[in-house]
């Protein structure tokens, strides 16, 4: 280890998947553990939060034990102790929270309390470093914004959505047309196989960087339900390509906007539907016809990780981000 490298221990625990990660100087990832709910909360067809809870505080431990021993440090080695803040289900936030403030007590070492969002960006910068500026579309089950960075840990909140988020409206959808839960990628699976021949509305169909999706899901809704009162056959995955194109030509849309207003060449995507291939395919065809770079996280750093909130720790914690052990979890946090 040279005397200049920082190693950050991320902890993420924000809704259903447990998990540990150590990162150096920002960019090098160590080793990651993360033990996922999927399988428990497929049962109820979505995250129960207690339930969601419960788990977290079963598996925290071995997380942490198992990430260190995987890279075979320990916590003298490690240099601060970042941890999800918020956004989330506050009850596994809290999980997550406490047993970092308790590896920070333990240890010395001190505290970095981590937005989600400031999270999925810095998965980005695990794949390529980050270079500014840049315009990031964050996609995920609880968030759809669009954010401007000139440097790092700058965070300018260009719009976001007005009601579902896109990750939310997915799920919903994907429950419509009786589709295994987690919905959102088997509906994008599904859509790959389909057509566009459903007409549906585009809500909010205009140069802001606001977005809508609930009229489009109550579209979907009132749609399916039409066609079952009519005895129409339904094709599940014609309407599942015509509600992604939809979201897909809107998101693109506000995104090239948002491009060419801030005369910004680099987009990062992040969050758990950019691993959606129908907007990852509509994102580079636009990005590349307007002489844009585009840059997807790899498929593992989609989805909620530590190793995300590692990375994005280190940055925080040049800036001198520390908190004391009063420090708690808040289940909404404006990104700044």
């Amino acid at each position: 280890m040279k005397q200049t490298d920082k190693y950050i221990l991320g902890i993420e625990s924000s809704c259903d998947e447990t998990s540990c990660s150590i990162v150096k100087n920002g960019t090098e990832e160590i080793a990651t553990v993360i033990v996922s709910q999927i399988d428990v909360h497929k049962n109820f067809g979505g995250v129960v939060p207690e339930i969601a809870s419960r788990h977290h505080v079963k598996n925290i431990t071995m997380v942490i034990e198992e990430c260190l021993e995987k890279a075979k440090m320990s916590l003298q080695d490690i240099d601060a102790i970042a941890v999800t803040e918020g956004p989330g289900l506050i009850g596994s936030l809290l999980v997550g929270m406490e047993a970092a403030k308790t590896l920070s007590w333990v240890s010395g070492k001190p505290l970095i309390p981590v937005h989600h969002i400031a999270g999925h960006i810095y998965a980005n910068n695990l794949v390529e470093r980050l270079t500014f500026p840049l315009i990031c579309l964050v996609v995920s089950g609880g968030h759809t914004e669009l954010v401007y960075m000139d440097r790092d840990y700058s965070f300018q909140k260009l719009g976001g959505t007005l009601d579902d988020a896109v990750g939310e409206c997915y799920d919903k959808v994907a429950r419509v047309l009786e589709i295994d839960y987690p919905g959102g990628p088997l509906l994008d699976k599904l859509a790959g196989e389909g057509h566009p021949t459903y007409e549906l509305p585009t809500p909010l169909n205009d140069d802001s960087y606001s977005f809508s999706f609930s009229g489009l899901k109550s579209a979907v809704i009132n749609l399916h339900h039409k066609l079952e009162q009519k005895g129409e056959e339904i094709r599940k995955e014609d309407l599942a390509c015509s509600f992604q194109e939809v979201v897909g030509n809107m998101i693109t849309k506000k995104t090239i906007h948002a491009l060419k207003e801030y005369q910004v060449d680099h987009l990062i995507v992040a969050g758990g539907v950019a691993a959606n291939k129908g907007l990852r395919k509509k994102l580079q065809e636009a990005c590349e016809k307007e002489g844009k770079t585009v840059t997807f996280p790899e498929m593992k750093y989609c989805t909620d990780n530590a190793a995300m909130i590692a990375s994005a720790g280190y940055y925080a914690y040049l800036r001198g981000d520390v908190a004391d052990l009063k420090c708690n979890s808040k289940s909404t946090l404006t990104l700044k």
